[in-house]
């Protein structure tokens, strides 16, 4: 592994506007300067946090997965990012991980967050996401996923003496009156899994009348929050150091101890995640 350089993007979004947030980022990310390895957008960062799925849902290689790829195709970058997917007469909040040339994975959200009655509009998933990416294993969640630590646990594989994922990643439109538990859970889930933990928000008001602060950050395996950006807009590179999460698991070895444990998750096949079947 080499040190992975990862570029948060935290801005204020055009409610239920995809042209001008596609705009918007597009901008943003040719601001970037420089070469990224891996660049993450917010949660529905082209609607905002809508439960209008009816009106602002898009097909699979519509108009925001077209631009996902064209990004990651300029940039070279893995695009990371979710969006409103209407899939076989269902909505999901998706997150699509989309590689230079095409290749792509997707995320749907498993915990929808009721408060919002998001478990009345969308579909929860049922699929945790691994992939690899210049030699690191992601696992790329969403939102409220991030108050739910047994869906995100890191493993041991025994096989391959290496942990299940190397970083976790965050999108979110997380309020600014629940902030500080944001700021307490991307620690809590470095510290547990050891490994990094990279949270992406927005700021701005909704249209709903949300007020969000931001406060996307980069926290290392120890819990030591390496960056955060609180209250404005802000484009950040930082780079992942392979070596430093390498020696600290080599001193602190907790995940040997966790506890065993499996899960039913319908199409979640524990066995092919781990590399065990």
């Amino acid at each position: 592994m080499q040190d992975l350089k990862i570029t948060l993007l935290q801005a204020d979004l055009h409610w239920e506007d995809p042209t001008a947030n596609l705009a918007t980022f597009e901008e943003k990310i040719w601001q970037i300067g420089g070469e990224t390895d891996v660049i993450v957008l917010p949660e529905m960062f082209t609607t905002g946090f809508s439960m209008n799925a009816r009106k602002m849902a898009e097909m699979m290689n519509m108009r925001t997965f077209k631009w996902m790829r064209q990004m990651a195709d300029q940039t070279g970058a893995l695009v990371l990012g979710s969006f409103i997917a209407h899939v076989h007469d269902r909505y999901y909040n998706r997150l699509l991980w989309m590689e230079p040339g095409g290749q792509f994975k997707t995320y749907d959200k498993r915990h929808l967050f009721r408060m919002a009655e998001e478990h009345q509009v969308y579909t929860p998933g049922e699929s945790l996401l691994v992939g690899h990416w210049k030699g690191w294993k992601i696992c790329p969640l969403i939102c409220y996923d991030l108050r739910f630590p047994v869906w995100s646990r890191n493993r041991w594989n025994a096989s391959l003496k290496k942990p299940l994922y190397d970083v976790l990643v965050y999108v979110a439109n997380w309020p600014e009156v629940r902030i500080s538990a944001w700021d307490t859970l991307l620690r809590a889930r470095a510290i547990e899994n050891l490994s990094y933990v990279v949270g992406v928000n927005r700021v701005g008001v909704d249209g709903n009348g949300v007020e969000y602060q931001g406060h996307s950050a980069v926290v290392g395996p120890k819990g030591d929050t390496i960056f955060t950006a609180e209250g404005v807009e802000a484009t950040k590179t930082i780079a992942l150091s392979a070596n430093a999460l390498q020696a600290y698991r080599d001193r602190f070895p907790a995940l040997l101890d966790a506890d065993d444990f499996t899960l039913e998750m319908g199409e979640f096949e524990e066995r092919d995640l781990l590399g065990l079947s």
